[in-house]
């Protein structure tokens, strides 16, 4: 995943990069603004926030210009924070990226966690995870019906037309980042597939043994359920002794991410970390 900032680089030379060393694909995240004196600690602990999490570009853009000079690699957020973001416009904005990248965007999406950031937008924090859910549903209805019309309790629209229509069917897949109990019941509910910041592979197993149980439980193929961890890479990436394992706990794809890595790349050095990481391409060959 790459921490795209105005100080980064050249986000088409990184994207071209990516691809020709072989990666399978490119993911942006998303912080559309950091409010001044938060209270809210960060999930993952540490005590101050990154200040590069401040610069974040806009991941769709982001993603255009890269899904324009590449022809192979998937293109996701990592993750989009749909309850800052109206429904429909969003609805149109990643069917316009799916029909011009020819069917590669992934979407990884949240309800986020800094509640001044949620709030700054007019959005109640602690209905965040009912109205994420709702426009998850919401886009989908647009991005599949000629008729779209959709009536939940917090996002509401009477019968409009909204094309282009995902090159992707029925539409692009959706992954929750969450971690959690109440995040194994969400992903079993609504989701295409799991993204959490990850550690073990086993305990990554567990839980997705329990998505698919519980996705089972309400008539759902636990098969369509896709594992797509993000994970910290080591200095050269991932063993291949790790790659096994994350393979036998059925995962998809890994996502690679470190604090370390992003505060590099949000500050000009992104070649030089995927350089160092594109060993792990290789390796995964083999596994």
């Amino acid at each position: 995943m790459i921490t795209a900032t105005a100080q980064t680089g050249d986000i088409a030379e990184i994207a071209r990069e990516v691809e020709n060393l072989g990666f399978e694909s490119f993911f942006i995240p998303e912080h559309p603004v950091i409010p001044i004196d938060f209270k809210t600690v960060p999930p993952y602990g540490g005590g101050n926030l990154p200040e590069h999490y401040g610069r974040w570009m806009d991941p769709f853009i982001a993603l255009t210009v890269a899904a324009a000079v590449t022809k192979r690699i998937k293109l996701g957020t990592g993750i989009c924070l749909l309850p800052e973001r109206e429904p429909i416009v969003t609805a149109k904005l990643i069917a316009t990226l799916d029909v011009i990248s020819g069917g590669r965007v992934v979407l990884g999406v949240g309800a986020g966690w800094l509640r001044e950031e949620t709030e700054a937008f007019g959005v109640n924090f602690l209905t965040r995870w009912k109205l994420l859910r709702e426009t998850t549903e919401a886009m989908r209805v647009l991005w599949t019906e000629k008729e779209c019309s959709y009536q939940g309790e917090l996002v509401k629209f009477p019968p409009v037309r909204c094309e282009p229509k995902p090159v992707q069917k029925p539409y692009p897949p959706i992954l929750l980042g969450a971690l959690g109990p109440k995040a194994l019941q969400r992903v079993a509910r609504t989701y295409d597939g799991w993204c959490p910041a990850a550690g073990k592979p086993e305990s990554l197993k567990r839980d997705a043994a329990t998505i698919r149980k519980l996705a089972a439980e309400r008539g759902r193929d636990p098969k369509s359920i896709r594992l797509e961890p993000f994970i910290a890479p080591g200095d050269d990436g991932i063993s291949v002794d790790d790659l096994k394992r994350f393979k036998e706990a059925g995962v998809d794809r890994l996502i690679l991410f470190s604090q370390r890595d992003a505060v590099r790349m949000a500050h000009g050095r992104a070649l030089e970390v995927i350089r160092r990481l594109a060993p792990t391409v290789e390796r995964a060959q083999h596994v």
